[in-house]
């Protein structure tokens, strides 16, 4: 009698939050107070001594809640597969997700909804890699480029990447692929840090961790701007001065602009010589990036983190408006539709440089930029991965940085577990940190330390309040 198949059992959602606002990590122009969170779920299986699949998607604290219900209501597309099916073809799943005709009616493939189906896609392709034995980096740079473009959704772009092409570019990926793959486990893949240039902090704390940034061995740093003009002047010399000509500066509006006001102030901070200009504008506006991108070269115009899906890539691609295509591993439809958008990169011959300011987002897109290398683009040239030194202790296969490169993972699965007591301490609202914090607020209302502008993270409201106050130009 043949053993009963193993399938998922249950779909498990946790609101993770950590409180990253009081110290200012993580803030810009148009996001001044994040509290790093994560819309997190593992999917359980009945396969006796097997293991599970774990995934998320990222949010900056309130809100995660709505997300993790996203994530939730997909559960009955999920419990009751075969986890052999399953894992032998994770595109099966994505294309039933993407396909539900109500949840799609809230989209299409855009915003929550596809958020929480890339979180689910890529707790499959966790599962499907830790079965394997592998890093997900290598079972995708190994795997039969018929099977890979089985997993890709190619509908509405097959006007710039056709089947055929995506096969040919994997199947030109394979020549050399061994060669590289011995490089990036010896070497590793560049990276640059963001973690000196949030917008909140003083000169005195760019200046220090700039020059950290350069003892480490990166050759790029990132700023934040666009609150201030005559601030973010001052920044970047501080910055170039301490950095030196030959590190890249890149800087980053986080939308905060329309065209016109993009234009003069990136053309401001030429001076400093800016490697890239990131997120300049809305990420919808297609033909607003393009010229933005005709009026500041030879600064480069980046952008990516948050483009809803392969579809605006794809018009972004084919209007030339940007030089530098930047991934995230957890907003579009997961790993599937990042198979799209890579090939789509190489068809076009455009650098990918992935986002990964947030919490695990380094654990994840370290996979798909090594994958890229290895088995699509075949260079890291002009290519680098964001590091952002926060909250990697949490995971369970944390990044490893050496000389301003990603150690290439070798533990199995997508590296996005994390530690049983990360979970239990930061859950929202009843994890022993943020009770014991709920409590504590709650004792302090009555002498207005209370910060209703978050809701949620009280102590030391007044104080970053004030820290916000000094930053001129942010939104209210």
């Amino acid at each position: 009698m043949s053993p009963t198949p193993a399938r998922i059992t249950a779909v498990d959602t946790y609101d993770i939050r950590f409180p990253t606002s009081r110290e200012l990590d993580g803030s810009d122009a148009m996001n001044p107070d994040p509290d790093y969170s994560a819309a997190y779920l593992v999917l359980r299986t009945d396969a006796e001594g097997g293991p599970e699949g774990h995934g998320f998607t990222f949010t900056i604290g309130r809100g995660n809640d709505v997300q993790v219900a996203a994530i939730h209501a997909l559960r009955h597309h999920v419990v009751g597969r075969s986890v052999d099916e399953v894992c032998a073809d994770p595109g099966s799943l994505f294309r039933d997700l993407i396909g539900d005709s109500q949840l799609r009616w809230l989209g299409p493939e855009k915003g929550v909804m596809h958020m929480a189906i890339g979180a689910v896609a890529n707790a499959v392709w966790d599962l499907a890699a830790k079965r394997a034995g592998l890093p997900l980096w290598r079972l995708l740079s190994e795997a039969d480029p018929e099977w890979l473009v089985r997993q890709i959704d190619f509908r509405y772009i097959t006007d710039a990447l056709t089947p055929g092409e995506a096969l040919e570019i994997l199947r030109r990926g394979r020549q050399g692929a061994p060669e590289r793959t011995a490089r990036l486990l010896e070497r590793g893949y560049p990276g640059y840090t963001t973690s000196a240039g949030w917008l909140g902090y003083d000169d005195e704390k760019l200046t220090r961790l700039a020059a950290r940034a350069v003892a480490d061995g990166f050759t790029q740093i990132k700023l934040k701007v666009g609150a201030d003009l005559d601030d973010d002047v001052r920044r970047c010399r501080v910055a170039r001065a301490v950095v030196g000509p030959d590190i890249r500066i890149a800087i980053d509006a986080n939308q905060r602009w329309d065209r016109a006001e993009a234009i003069r102030w990136t053309k401001a901070l030429a001076e400093f010589d800016p490697y890239w200009i990131e997120e300049p504008t809305s990420p919808d506006d297609v033909l607003a990036h393009a010229a933005i991108r005709e009026a500041v070269a030879p600064v480069k115009v980046a952008t990516g983190e948050h483009v809803h899906n392969r579809v605006v890539f794809k018009q972004m691609l084919q209007a030339g408006a940007l030089d530098v295509l930047q991934i995230d591993a957890a907003r579009v439809g997961g790993v599937n539709e990042n198979l799209a958008i890579l090939l789509l990169a190489a068809k076009y011959d455009v650098p990918v440089c992935p986002h990964a300011g947030g919490v695990g987002l380094c654990e994840l897109v370290q996979h798909l930029s090594m994958f890229d290398y290895v088995a699509v683009s075949g260079t890291t040239e002009d290519r680098v991965i964001e590091y952002v030194d926060h909250l990697h202790d949490h995971f369970l296969d944390p990044v490893v940085i050496r000389d301003g490169h990603y150690t290439a993972p070798a533990a199995p699965g997508f590296s996005a577990a994390l530690r049983p007591g990360s979970i239990e301490r930061y859950t929202f609202p009843g994890g022993t940190f943020w009770a014991a914090d709920l409590a504590q607020r709650a004792g302090q209302d009555e002498q207005g330390g209370n910060d209703r502008r978050t809701g949620q993270d009280g102590p030391g409201g007044q104080d970053r309040q004030r820290r916000h106050e000094r930053q001129k130009g942010h939104a209210a």
